[in-house]
C-alpha cells in the first residue's frame, strides 16, 4: 500500500515542476526589477549605471516574455514566493547599505548582480529544457531569448569587474 507521500509524489509530475518553476522565476524576474532600480542608484560608476539600467530595461521585456509562456502553457500569470532569490537580493542589499561610498561599493555590487545572473541562468536552462519535453515549442525561443539575454548580461558584468571596479576599489583601498 502506498504511503500519502508516495500518492502525492506520483500525482505531481513534469508539468508540475514547470509551471513551479516558470512562477518561481516570474516572481524572481519583479523582484530583480525593483533591485535593479535600487542599483542602478546606489552604483558609483556610471558606467556600473547603465549597465543596471540597461538590464533594468531587459528584465521588463523578460516579465512580458514570461508572461507569455504561461499564456501558452494554459496558466494565469501569478509569482511564487522564491527564496533563493529573496535571499541574493538581501544580501546585494546589504552591500548597498554596508559599502555605502566605499571604494569596493562597485565591485560588490557587480558580484550581486551576478549572483543573480548566475541563478537565471540555471533556472532559465531548466525551464528551456521542460519546455520542449513538454512540448511548448512556443515557449522555447522566448525562454532562450531570456536565457541568452542573462548570459550577455553575465559576461557584460564580468568584463566591467576586470576593466574597472575591481581594479578601483584596490586602488582606492591601498
Amino acid at each position: 500500500m502506498a504511503t500519502k507521500n508516495e500518492s502525492q509524489s506520483k500525482a505531481k509530475g513534469l508539468e508540475d515542476l514547470f509551471h513551479d518553476g516558470l512562477k518561481d522565476v516570474y516572481y524572481a524576474e519583479r523582484k530583480i526589477l525593483n533591485a535593479l532600480k535600487k542599483m542602478a542608484k546606489g552604483a558609483e560608476s556610471d558606467e556600473l549605471t547603465a549597465a543596471f539600467e540597461k538590464h533594468r530595461d531587459e528584465t521588463e521585456a523578460q516579465i512580458e516574455r514570461l508572461q507569455q509562456v504561461f499564456e501558452i502553457f494554459g496558466k494565469r500569470p501569478q509569482g511564487k514566493t522564491c527564496p533563493a532569490i529573496d535571499g541574493i537580493i538581501e544580501e546585494g542589499q546589504e552591500i548597498l547599505e554596508e559599502f555605502k561610498e566605499a571604494p569596493a561599493l562597485d565591485a560588490g555590487l557587480v558580484a550581486a548582480a551576478q549572483e543573480v545572473e548566475h541563478y537565471e541562468i540555471a533556472r532559465y536552462g531548466t525551464l528551456i529544457t521542460w519546455a520542449g519535453l513538454l512540448g511548448l515549442k512556443d515557449a522555447v525561443p522566448l525562454l532562450e531569448e531570456t536565457l541568452e539575454e542573462e548570459k550577455a548580461t553575465d559576461e557584460a558584468l564580468t568584463q566591467l569587474g576586470e576593466a574597472s571596479v575591481n581594479e578601483r576599489a584596490m586602488q582606492e583601498a591601498a
